[in-house]
């Protein structure tokens, strides 16, 4: 299991062995999103299920390792996550259309959703996730990776709607800007 410290966090893999943490996570935030589990990237019929059908979709995946997420901890505690995985693996974007209508070559990996629980938003849990991401994807065989990330410049916006992530946050650790989606959406990639 790959381990990373950064600024005070410490990075794990989703496993069968963390996923107590990520459940007491999810459990402690409403189930996220009001019970997504992070299964909608997962595909259709994972989305449209109740919450307990999800917890346990998700549950089954990870421990068949079909699911894949750099875990950000305070100490004990699991903070926050940063889901990725193979476009098999994980089908579904947001402004899918878009991204279709620029007849994209798919990425080896994508990085899909970000979570920070309560009182950690802002405070760099989603830049720990991202990295612990690539350092993971490294020891997975590396390849290409694509992110799709929000543009915030000049806009207020609360990281609790920032599930894609924010620009900046991928541009400080290498990722380039490969081509616009919607109106401050982004495909930005890295390759490892």
């Amino acid at each position: 299991m790959t381990e990373l410290h950064i600024a005070g966090y410490e990075t794990k893999a989703l496993t069968a062995e963390t996923w107590a943490d990520f459940e007491r996570l999810v459990d402690a935030n409403n189930g996220v999103w009001g019970g997504c589990w992070c299964m909608w990237y997962h595909g259709k019929k994972g989305a449209e299920e109740p919450a307990e059908a999800k917890r346990k979709a998700k549950e089954c995946r990870v421990r068949e390792g079909r699911a894949h997420a750099s875990l950000v901890f305070n100490g004990a505690d699991c903070v926050g996550w940063c889901q990725f995985g193979s476009p098999d693996e994980l089908p579904r974007i947001h402004n899918q259309r878009a991204y279709q209508s620029t007849d994209p070559t798919l990425p080896d990996w994508r990085i899909t959703c970000f979570f920070s629980g309560k009182g950690y938003r802002g405070k760099g849990v989603a830049s720990a996730a991202l990295q612990g991401a690539i350092e993971q994807i490294k020891v997975l065989g590396g390849g290409c990776i694509e992110g799709y990330p929000e543009d915030i410049e000049g806009r207020k916006m609360s990281p609790a709607f920032l599930f894609n992530g924010s620009l900046s946050t991928f541009e400080r650790v290498g990722f380039e800007r490969s081509r616009k989606i919607g109106k401050h959406k982004w495909v930005v990639t890295l390759t490892v």
